[in-house]
């Protein structure tokens, strides 16, 4: 039986890459990183009831496996090559294989991201999806670097997955609001991974992660990473029509700053920069919003539209976390 899931998730998933010299079917797939390239190689782990609620759609899980992956990758400025994926299942769901191998795929196709190993085995609903990237050497964007004076951006909208869980945890919405409450929940269950915006940001950006435990958690981390801290103004947080048209301005602005699993880019660059990188990621199609500067000292602030410095209720995901 495990061997006949594992033949579904390879018919599915197909791709051809001429730098796979042997993928799926023995007991290690052999790759050729290109000559000139650096390897950024990254893995996440998705848990049923902790990074997707129980009775997610398969291709919602297949997708977001792999696009949390991604956004890695798109962080780093990593073109993506190879994925292996780790599944664990209750019991064997053909049905339920075929529905996850296709919202893999979907992302995976127009990335030319080939699948070329993993692991099958019985247990709670859980996968690793470990990702392999091609970067000159050199150019790879990295957490540290972040400059006093520097600005602070994001790209797309903050805080609409959280408030998809937020919608998916609350009665449904029979009225006209149904429109946005299902692309809040679309957003978390499909996230885009920003990969072109990091190939964009190569040479540009001081420094750089992806928003995945919420934008001051994360945006701490990168202060951390540089020595620096941030000053950011709520007012000029990204939010979408959605967000603001069905959750009042405190509850948005609390999703935006402590969300989480957003998976937009958050980046630092030269003022002198930032217009010209604003219309390259609009070109994109992601955008890119100036919320902030880099300042010097450590942490995260958080300024009002009247000026006064808030304290946000939430600072980001901790798996750990009392």
């Amino acid at each position: 039986m495990e061997f006949r899931l594992i033949d579904r998730i390879r018919e599915r998933t197909a791709l051809g890459r001429e730098d796979v010299r042997l993928g799926i079917g023995d007991d290690a797939a052999l790759l050729a990183v290109p000559a000139g390239q650096e390897l950024a190689v990254a893995i996440d782990t998705l848990v049923e009831g902790v990074h997707f609620p129980q009775g997610t759609a398969p291709a919602d899980i297949g997708w977001k496996a792999l696009a949390v992956n991604l956004s890695d990758l798109a962080a780093m400025g990593a073109v993506p090559a190879w994925a292996l994926l780790a599944l664990t299942l209750p019991q064997p769901d053909a049905a339920f294989i075929d529905g996850l191998a296709d919202g893999f795929a979907q992302l995976a196709q127009p990335h030319r991201l080939a699948l070329v190993g993993g692991d099958t085995t019985r247990g709670p609903l859980t996968l690793s999806v470990a990702v392999h990237g091609f970067v000159p050497p050199g150019q790879a964007l990295t957490r540290a670097g972040a400059r006093v004076g520097d600005a602070v951006l994001v790209t797309g909208t903050l805080g609409d997955a959280a408030a998809g869980l937020r919608c998916l945890q609350g009665p449904m919405q029979t009225d006209a609001r149904t429109s946005m409450r299902d692309v809040l929940i679309d957003r978390l269950n499909r996230p885009m991974p920003r990969v072109a915006a990091g190939l964009a940001l190569r040479g540009r950006a001081s420094a750089c992660l992806d928003v995945s435990d919420g934008l001051l958690a994360d945006l701490g981390h990168l202060c951390d990473a540089g020595g620096v801290g941030a000053e950011i103004d709520a007012a000029l947080l990204p939010r979408s029509p959605a967000l603001l048209g069905l959750f009042d301005e405190v509850a948005a602005r609390d999703f935006a700053l402590g969300g989480g699993d957003d998976y937009e880019l958050c980046f630092t660059v030269p003022v002198a920069r930032v217009a010209e990188v604003q219309i390259d990621l609009a070109r994109l199609g992601c955008g890119a919003t100036r919320i902030g500067s880099i300042v010097a000292g450590e942490g995260v602030r958080v300024r009002d539209a009247d000026g006064r410095w808030l304290e946000p209720g939430r600072a980001g995901w901790d798996h750990f976390a009392a």
